[in-house]
């Protein structure tokens, strides 16, 4: 007697595993790597983007702040491209850097009298740099200072353009990957219409 044909019984559809393993390195490798941006930012001497070396911080600052741009610009082209690679990790990655760069920023400016009102520690800079990109604003840290007011300025627009595009790139990549994962292969969905008739 001849054995069943795959097609007169198809085997039930199968959904992916639920996160391969490197699935799972992306994931660790996504919530680590803020976590060692944020403490290295707090545990590195920073003093060398003080006042004494105020050319010298300029130039760090604004050499991070366009690489970051073009890497960010980079990681939205090939999302939307639909080019291989990771560009939620990566998009991730280069928005908590922003976010450093900007900290550290202001920081070296508190240290500069009547740059900012109520800005003392790494922790402070931190924080307005979060309320700052997050365009919350409880005053309680002010920029007073005209280089304050422009690093400020610098940062809304930079949350703005690239920040923001960045953030919704990766929305867009996570949704099309849970709808794949969610929606079963072609063979499959004929299998299981083949199977309904």
């Amino acid at each position: 007697m001849p054995s069943p044909s795959p097609e007169q019984h198809p085997q039930p559809y199968q959904p992916q595993e639920p996160l391969r393993r490197h699935e799972l390195a992306s994931l660790g490798l996504t919530l680590l790597g803020p976590v060692v941006l944020v403490v290295l930012y707090f545990t590195l001497p920073l003093d060398v983007f003080g006042p004494k070396h105020p050319a010298f911080g300029w130039f760090c600052f604004t050499l991070l702040l366009v690489v970051v741009a073009m890497l960010l610009l980079r990681e939205i082209w090939q999302a939307m491209m639909g080019l291989r690679g990771r560009p939620g990790l990566m998009i991730l990655l280069l928005s908590a850097l922003a976010l450093v760069v900007f900290a550290t920023a202001y920081l070296a400016l508190s240290r500069q009298p009547g740059q900012f009102i109520g800005l003392r520690t790494r922790l402070d800079a931190l924080y307005f740099t979060v309320i700052t990109m997050s365009t919350v604003g409880y005053g309680d840290i002010t920029p007073h200072g005209q280089e304050a007011r422009v690093v400020v300025m610098l940062q809304i627009l930079y949350t703005l353009i690239f920040l923001t595009a960045g953030a919704t790139t990766a929305g867009r990549q996570l949704r099309v990957r849970l709808a794949e994962r969610a929606v079963p292969p072609r063979a499959e969905r004929h299998h299981r219409r083949r199977a309904g008739d």
